[in-house]
């Protein structure tokens, strides 16, 4: 076997992507150590680099005294229910607006384009209106309605629907099989990779929202993860232990998925990115 050869350059290129490994790592790590610390080994100089005496008592407290467990399910629910309804609709719309020709198609197809550069504070009062109409403030709902309609969920995924050869569809339109048949039997195979990229991307996106479950949600029941440890931070500014607690509660399940379903992600792009 060949050995490869040790050039200044790959030398150079393997410090800075150490450098940058540990700049991007290191937060993690504080968090994670942090959170089995005593109050008052958080806050002393010279820093403990790693727990000495380990305890659970944060998690206690976060578990016991608050509603942290609410708290994760909420994260949890919304997450779920978001991507499933997100991906579902997505793949429908960027399987129509890819395969099928209709009137008005191109301006349609131009709206969602526009829709992906408008910020959600420019919408943020109609949109807080119409919550407010329907009686869904202060609930999960306010979250997850808002966010099924992604237009970037619809580009993606009409991205991969052009990969569907027509021939194949056709087939399908001569052997009988309607419309529904035909996007589950023929279609989803060839955008299943875009699916499960589309998948990684609004479990994310809808985890780390926390705009919009700031806006929606005010009850404390009701809070997710995320704003649960905000108000933590608020009430106990000087308890960094509990703190740590809640952010490591909060990371422990995103990065669980993304890890989990890394490859399927990469794979999404990556065959995203070819075309023909």
């Amino acid at each position: 076997m060949k050995k490869r050869k040790i050039t200044p350059f790959g030398v150079i290129t393997i410090v800075l992507l150490s450098l940058l490994t540990i700049i991007f790592v290191f937060p993690f790590y504080w968090i994670m150590t942090g959170a089995f610390k005593a109050q008052p080994a958080t806050i002393v100089i010279p820093p403990q680099w790693w727990p000495t005496h380990p305890t659970m008592e944060n998690f206690t407290k976060l578990l016991v005294q608050n509603p942290a467990g609410r708290w994760l399910f909420n994260s949890i629910f919304i997450a779920l229910v978001t991507m499933i309804l997100v991906c579902v609709t997505s793949s429908l719309a960027g399987y129509v607006l890819a395969k099928k020709r209709f009137y008005g198609q191109k301006i349609l197809f131009s709206i969602f384009i526009a829709a992906m550069a408008l910020p959600k504070q420019v919408v943020l009062v109609p949109l807080v209106r119409i919550i407010n109409f329907m009686g869904i403030h202060d609930t999960l709902a306010a979250v997850i309605l808002p966010l099924v309609g992604w237009p970037f969920g619809v580009f993606l995924m009409k991205q991969f629907s052009e990969n569907i050869p027509g021939e194949l569809l056709e087939s399908a339109k001569i052997d009988g099989c309607n419309e529904l048949k035909t996007f589950t039997k023929i279609a989803f195979p060839i955008v299943k990779p875009g699916f499960a990229a589309l998948a990684i991307f609004t479990f994310i996106n809808t985890w780390n929202d926390y705009f919009m479950q700031l806006v929606m949600l005010t009850s404390r029941e009701n809070l997710t993860i995320s704003l649960g440890v905000a108000t933590l931070q608020a009430e106990m500014a000087t308890n960094y232990g509990l703190i740590m607690a809640g952010a490591a509660l909060a990371a422990i399940p995103i990065v669980t998925v993304f890890l989990v379903f890394q490859k399927s992600f990469t794979q999404g792009i990556t065959m995203g990115a070819v075309k023909g």
